[in-house]
């Protein structure tokens, strides 16, 4: 059984309600559809229901099952909109222009449901970019207690198995942070633990990247992944983790022996934070081509409560997987 069919399993076991803001896309209401045939997860979708039920029937998708919601006649807008105005009250939101985000952003809306625990989660993106997915996100919903970063992670499923476990390995951050400082990089390693354990069912053993391995090099770069390790340490996190290192000392077992031998990290590594966006996005989509490689993401994190991207290339089915990812990270 490969990863996604693992998540959907784990993710049948206790439904989760995921909120889909994005109803005018056709794929949104196809992958509804699979997502309630699958039993991966209750649906809400939001908008107008005469619209959103002729477009399903337009383009041949059941959406019987799906909870429908109309932000401008749902009965609890005005407890919405307060909570808006009080979160936003350092910004000087006034009623009627929280009323008006409430009644016509559809992500803020939903992101909103989320947060006071009408709905366990969010899946958009589909017709949107992704700054309006976070900014939603991160203005509603907020960080994690502990994590003032938001970052992403890709789970790479790698053919022949031979790195991380059994091939799963996840890359992190490689969509939203270009440069992390080291407080950002520490954070990142915390959420992408979180990711491996809650998603994939890892223990996670994560090293933290350079060009360097345990003070081979000097230079600026080097210490700033230094330092995130020893706020790691001073943080006392709860999972395996070691820097700085090399890609090949972590993941390669007589490299990471040669390289680090007192590493119980070194060459067992199955996270790995890249100590920039560029490596990181470089280097998961290179696996992702050469070694041809699943790339599963990107998974958000570092938030409260989940809310996940997609690409506006996605697929129904991509959709409908990220469905399951965000169900059992709830």
């Amino acid at each position: 059984m490969g990863l996604i069919e693992n998540i959907k399993e784990n993710a049948k076991k206790e439904l989760k309600t995921i909120v889909l803001p994005e109803s005018e896309d056709e794929r949104v209401l196809q992958a509804a559809q699979k997502v309630l045939e699958e039993k991966t997860a209750n649906i809400i979708l939001i908008g107008d229901e005469d619209k959103i039920k002729a477009d399903a029937q337009a383009c041949g998708a059941s959406i019987e099952g799906a909870s429908i919601i109309n932000p401008k006649s749902f009965e609890n807008i005005e407890k919405y909109v307060n909570e808006l105005v009080e979160l936003r009250k350092s910004k000087n939101l006034s009623k009627e222009e929280a009323t008006e985000i409430m009644t016509t952003e559809p992500r803020f809306f939903g992101c909103m449901m989320v947060r006071l625990g009408d709905a366990d989660g969010l899946v958009a993106g589909s017709n949107s970019p992704t700054a309006d997915v976070l900014r939603a996100a991160i203005q509603v919903i907020k960080t994690a207690p502990g994590i003032n970063t938001v970052s992403s992670a890709f789970i790479m499923e790698t053919v022949d198995g031979k790195f991380g476990d059994n091939g799963l390995i996840l890359f992190a951050d490689c969509a939203v942070i270009p440069e992390p400082n080291a407080e950002q990089l520490a954070d990142i390693a915390c959420a992408t633990a979180a990711t491996a354990k809650s998603v994939v069912g890892l223990d996670p053993r994560v090293a933290m990247l350079s060009f360097s391995t345990k003070g081979s090099a000097n230079h600026p770069l080097v210490d700033k992944v230094q330092y995130a390790v020893d706020l790691l340490s001073e943080r006392n996190v709860d999972f395996s983790f070691d820097g700085e290192m090399q890609a090949d000392a972590a993941i390669v077992e007589a490299i990471g022996a040669k390289k680090a031998p007192d590493s119980k990290v070194a060459g067992k590594a199955n996270v790995l934070v890249f100590p920039d966006l560029q490596s990181g996005n470089i280097g998961y989509k290179l696996v992702q081509r050469f070694a041809g490689a699943h790339a599963h993401g990107p998974v958000v994190q570092g938030l409260n409560k989940p809310v996940n991207d997609l690409s506006r290339g996605c697929s129904v089915d991509d959709i409908a997987n990220l469905v399951a990812i965000t169900a059992t990270q709830c």
